[in-house]
């Protein structure tokens, strides 16, 4: 009987939840869903990224919510899709990140385990990334390892670019799996959606259109790029804390007051072809910086819908005949991948196999990880 294990994905953008039903060995995709946040629990759980009052309070309340919708979200993915209650072995649930400090020794994911095992009597694990913290590393990120199980090649090089609220790379040596490494290299939809909600009310930029409209502005660039994320070796990971629309207007409002300010730069569709160039450059960077000569880059994540982002790393990678295309291309939707690689994660917790690769957390080893919640 085929084992199915369920995972569910909540990212930085916090656009939705992603379900996936999956099998291992080899992968197949049973089923999909993804459900959109209700506007006003995803407001609460962006605002709870960021210190603010009543927060014990407001995180139980989010906590529980959020429960309630992914386990409602899993009954409704068995349903429609007539799914054999009785293969489905456990559910990987990441939970939403409202906090990642691993330079303090902690990170918080909500989305109660204990509500979701009650709502669709199935094992729920949860808690992934702090067994890793415990171990020295970042817990972040954990894809890594998954990209490396379905997708190096033993004779050429790959590089796994996940464009979420955050990006983050996995770099996979063609036939070395001991040399896989990754990092996230700072923020990709997280800064961008942010901005263009603010100014045309739409919550991304389709294709990146409207960055396309703008020209980017060198002296604001410059200013981005001095975050010190950008300069810290890996290994590294990041998120909200770092990067908002709150530092973002900082960053503006320095660089409007200082001599290098140009008030015909000043339009919004520039600041978002800044934007979108920060993010290339740090990918760009990353790769180059890497061991790989050339190769192939495969994208996933709701980034990988943006013609006009894949189109300017096409450019920025010429140089050294990288390709750039999506996860499809691998026999894997781009939306579906981060999901799915907490189904494995969950899988490997189920089987006692690590889900952690120390080269890229920096964590003492190998670990297992996630806890679990029994039915």
């Amino acid at each position: 009987m085929t084992t199915i294990y369920i995972g569910v994905m909540t990212g930085t953008s916090m656009d939705g939840v992603d379900f996936v039903a999956a099998s291992f060995d080899p992968l197949y995709i049973h089923a999909t869903l993804t459900v959109p946040f209700d506007p006003a629990l995803r407001d609460e759980l962006m605002a709870l990224t960021l210190p603010d009052d009543n927060e014990i309070d407001r995180m139980g309340q989010a906590d529980v919510a959020l429960a309630t919708m992914i386990g409602h979200g899993i009954n409704r993915l068995i349903a429609e899709n007539n799914l054999d209650k009785t293969q489905i072995k456990a559910i990987g649930s990441h939970g939403q990140t409202i906090r990642h400090r691993p330079e303090h020794g902690f990170t918080l994911q909500i989305g109660d385990p204990n509500r979701i095992a009650e709502l669709t009597s199935i094992a729920v694990i949860s808690d992934f990334r702090r067994r890793d913290i415990a171990a020295g590393g970042q817990g972040a990120p954990l894809v890594p390892a998954f990209h490396q199980a379905l997708f190096q090649h033993p004779s050429i090089h790959r590089v796994i670019l996940n464009l979420g609220g955050i990006a983050n790379v996995s770099l996979l040596p063609a036939g070395c799996p001991d040399d896989v490494y990754g990092f996230d290299t700072g923020p990709a939809n997280i800064l961008m959606d942010a901005w263009c909600n603010r100014y045309t009310g739409q919550p991304y930029d389709e294709n990146g259109n409207w960055a396309a409209y703008g020209q980017p502005i060198r002296a604001l660039l410059d200013r981005l790029q001095a975050h010190e994320y950008f300069s810290r070796e890996p290994p590294k990971s990041t998120g909200r804390e770092d990067f908002n629309l709150e530092w973002l207007d900082e960053q503006i409002s320095d660089w409007r007051n200082a001599l290098d300010y140009d008030e015909l730069e000043d339009i919004p569709e520039n600041v978002q072809a800044t934007l979108l160039k920060l993010t290339t450059r740090a990918i760009k960077k990353a790769i180059y910086r890497s061991p790989l000569d050339t190769g192939e880059v495969y994208i996933c994540g709701g980034g990988a819908y943006n013609s006009y982002l894949l189109e300017q790393l096409r450019w920025r990678l010429r140089k050294h005949h990288w390709s750039v295309q999506t996860t499809a291309a691998l026999g894997l939707s781009p939306t579906w991948v981060e999901a799915t690689a907490f189904a494995w994660l969950a899988m490997r917790f189920d089987q006692q196999l690590s889900g952690n690769l120390p080269a890229v957390t920096g964590a003492a080893g190998y670990r297992v990880l996630g806890t679990i919640t029994a039915v």
